[in-house]
């Protein structure tokens, strides 16, 4: 299901946030699919349970994933994924980020649109796709 990179940069917790989200939007994960629970995960990806109950408590935060008291963690309906100001002004800073990084990589502005690009069109080609607006 997820893959962790304990090399990578970037914290367990928000891995596990960004490759849910990502199989969401590629329709791997349905509404009302069941994800497995804090221990399960934990066990099966060798980290600590903590990490994951992060992870999940974000997730809901984010209102990607609605938890039912004694029956576990489920994909929450799409209907609840609306933009709001603070996630737009989160989504707008990865941005920024991340095209900071790329033009003090070298790249071009048209190198970098080409490649947001691309990005969106891989996502738009996989999977389930019907989550991905062009």
């Amino acid at each position: 299901m997820l893959q962790i990179n304990v090399s990578s940069h970037t914290p367990i917790y928000q891995q596990v946030i960004d490759q849910i989200k990502e199989q969401v939007l590629l329709g791997v994960l349905a509404p009302g699919d069941k994800l497995p629970s804090v221990r399960e995960l934990a066990t099966t990806l060798t980290i600590n349970p903590n990490t994951i109950q992060k992870a999940y408590q974000e997730l809901e935060r984010q209102k990607v994933i609605v938890t039912v008291r004694g029956r576990g963690n489920y994909i929450a309906e799409q209907s609840e994924n609306k933009l709001n100001a603070e996630q737009l002004e989160t989504l707008q800073e990865h941005f920024r980020k991340g095209i900071i990084d790329a033009l003090h990589l070298g790249m071009s502005p048209a190198e970098v649109k080409k490649l947001v690009e691309r990005l969106i069109n891989e996502l738009h080609s996989s999977g389930r796709n019907e989550n991905v607006k062009s």
